[in-house]
């Protein structure tokens, strides 16, 4: 009687097991977090898990090439460039597998910009000295912008969004709305319409499309 009881109690567990297993792991799915975060008015939750995805590039614009602070050439003072430093860029494995084979991102594809100041510059054009030569190297974390791709929602800027959380050092701004025409989406207008809004030419491995 009692190896008869004990089957019967070992039977049940194992039948409890595989419900939970069976049940279990939609939960799971159902709660992972998209790459983008939609609030109720339209904004957007600053990305986050983005420097796990594949780093395209990073393309440079100091500011002492730009008539920023540290080239003082302008009429009345100094200026600032548009954005500081190095941009560095970010998009999802499966987005950047898409493009490649098909020369589009699809929908819902996320491109994060996290921007970088040059360290610490001892020369009038940004640069500075280290054991390797005299360059350019990345410093504090200064700001992120992000661009997605709904059709629907962006009609009138080419099917993306743009979405700055702030210039600055850290901590970012936890949300943003949508920018104006002028301020984002006007100059990919004007210049990458013809790839997919995206600056395609100075991410190598978008742009040469290498075969590994």
């Amino acid at each position: 009687m009692q190896k008869y009881l004990l089957t019967i109690i070992v039977g049940l567990g194992l039948a409890a097991s595989a419900v939970y297993l069976v049940v279990a792991k939609p939960v799971a799915a159902q709660t992972e977090q998209s790459s983008v975060v939609f609030n109720a008015d339209g904004t957007v939750q600053v990305p986050t898990g983005f420097r796990k995805w594949v780093f395209v590039g990073a393309p440079l614009t100091p500011e002492g090439l730009n008539d920023g602070k540290y080239n003082c050439n302008q009429p009345g003072g100094c200026t600032r460039s548009n954005f500081p430093e190095y941009h560095h860029v970010y998009i999802e494995q499966k987005n950047v597998d898409a493009y490649l084979k098909t020369g589009e991102f699809p929908e819902g594809t996320v491109i994060v910009k996290e921007l970088t100041r040059v360290l610490n510059p001892t020369f009038p054009d940004s640069s500075r000295k280290e054991p390797s030569g005299r360059g350019y190297f990345n410093g504090q974390y200064n700001g992120i912008d992000m661009t997605v791709k709904d059709s629907k929602r962006f009609a009138k800027t080419n099917g993306w969004g743009f979405f700055t959380f702030g210039h600055h050092p850290l901590p970012y701004e936890k949300t943003s709305a949508d920018r104006p025409v002028t301020e984002c989406a006007g100059c990919h207008i004007a210049n990458v319409a013809a790839t997919d809004m995206t600056w395609i030419q100075f991410y190598p491995l978008l742009r040469d499309k290498p075969g590994y």
